[in-house]
């Protein structure tokens, strides 16, 4: 088929992508701590870290622009804060927390080195890859991906088909809705909406005779090869977690149980090759973030070169700073700005992939408005105490669990689209 190479060239980049962020610690200690309901908490995590992220892409093969088309129907100064604050977001905790994992796995096992030293040189190295972002997209495609895969199956399989264990009990309540909570810390969502843009660039760039409807396929293929194999690996590393979760101590981290689980299905040589694999899937991830980044702001100033350089600069600092933290500290710090920002990212995705009928500048502002004005409970239960929003959360469906955006964005979709239509006739 034509251009089938390059669509899996592209394709296996942006898992690459995705799939760092020490996002390879999460699914493990979500299935140990779910034991027998592995299977609840896998919908909720794969519905808010692959399906939601790869509706972003097709978000953008529609569009053929960038993160400022998602928001533009709203407002084109909404679109501007809010492609902001993504960035920022992005660039302030997911990115340096690649360097942070992979210190912690990789590099203090091994060599007792300082977590600002690790970031340092971490940083210096992504840099010299941004800076020669015309082959980002190609060696992470080409050369790295295949390997983390690899590595990564092999832990599964072993791991899945080993002797089945006894399994203790779930700690959660809901662990449908644990998990789709949890899909938030792989930043997944907003990968999306980063990474996408990279992917716009890179197809167009590729080929600039293709037509739209080409560049449109090209792009949602490859998206859909990038998240099917998320999917796989998320899958499996959830249940394998569950399947082992009798046989560590209750109280285990993430980084210390995705060890144990390589070395009892690999052996001592397990975790040299998960150290490669944190690595490789962190240094891309990070990458991703500071070119998509550094794309953003450039094209903010007409295609400045120095305006790239500049935050490229900026991002490789923050990352220094911020990535010599310790890994859980950075997790913890991050849950009020996801319970801010993954609404409206999550909103925005949706209303961009519906068609033009049903999603109107007027069904734009509106359920946006209402659902930024039914999170703030749930970014303001992360910074004062639980009893001053009692009131709040006792009224409101589903925001106990967080989630008190979600049935009010739906019914003010609803009901704006039936206003719309009355008037209309």
């Amino acid at each position: 088929m034509k251009n089938t190479k390059e669509t899996f060239v592209f394709g296996f980049a942006i898992f690459a992508a995705f799939f760092g962020a020490g996002n390879l610690i999460l699914p493990p200690l979500l299935g140990f701590n779910s034991g027998p309901d592995w299977w609840l908490v896998m919908i909720g995590f794969l519905t808010s870290a692959t399906i939601i992220p790869l509706l972003a892409l097709l978000g953008h093969a529609k569009l053929q622009g960038t993160m400022l088309d998602f928001g533009n129907k709203v407002s084109p100064i909404f679109s501007l804060i809010f492609s902001l604050c993504v960035y920022t977001i992005a660039v302030a905790l997911p990115c340096p927390r690649t360097a942070a994992v992979t210190h912690e796995m990789a590099i203090l096992p091994f060599f007792g080195t300082s977590s600002l030293l690790t970031s340092s040189i971490y940083f210096a190295l992504a840099f010299v890859f941004v800076m020669n972002r015309n082959n980002v997209l190609d060696i992470l495609g080409k050369y790295l991906t295949p390997i983390i895969v690899v590595i990564l199956l092999v832990i599964i399989l072993i791991g899945i088909f080993s002797p089945l264990a006894v399994m203790n009990p779930s700690i959660f309540d809901a662990p449908l809705i644990s998990g789709l909570l949890e899909g938030y810390q792989t930043y997944d969502a907003i990968a999306g909406l980063l990474t996408g843009g990279i992917l716009v660039i890179s197809v167009q760039n590729f080929n600039k005779d293709m037509s739209f409807k080409e560049k449109k396929g090209m792009i949602a293929k490859s998206g859909l090869i990038a998240m099917s194999g998320l999917f796989i690996i998320y899958a499996g590393l959830i249940a394998v977690g569950s399947k082992y979760n009798s046989q560590f101590p209750e109280d285990i981290s993430r980084t210390e149980l995705l060890t144990g689980l390589s070395l009892k299905t690999l052996g001592n040589i397990g975790s040299t090759f998960l150290s490669v694999l944190v690595a490789l899937a962190c240094f891309t991830t990070a990458v991703g973030i500071i070119v998509g980044t550094a794309d953003f702001f450039q094209g903010l100033f007409k295609k400045s070169k120095h305006a790239y350089l500049t935050t490229a600069i900026i991002c490789s600092i923050i990352g220094i700073v911020v990535g010599q933290m310790n890994v859980k500290y950075i997790i913890d710090i991050a849950l009020p700005a996801l319970m801010f920002i993954y609404p409206l990212t999550i909103v925005l995705i949706l209303l961009n992939i519906l068609p033009a009928r049903l999603a109107s500048k007027w069904v734009f502002r509106a359920v946006v408005l209402v659902a930024f004005a039914f999170s703030i409970p749930d970014f303001l239960s992360f910074l004062i105490p639980q009893k001053q929003l009692e009131s709040f959360v006792n009224i409101i469906p589903l925001a106990q669990h967080n989630l008190g955006w979600v049935l009010p964005s739906l019914v003010t979709f609803l009901i704006v689209n039936l206003l719309s239509k009355r008037t209309e006739s």
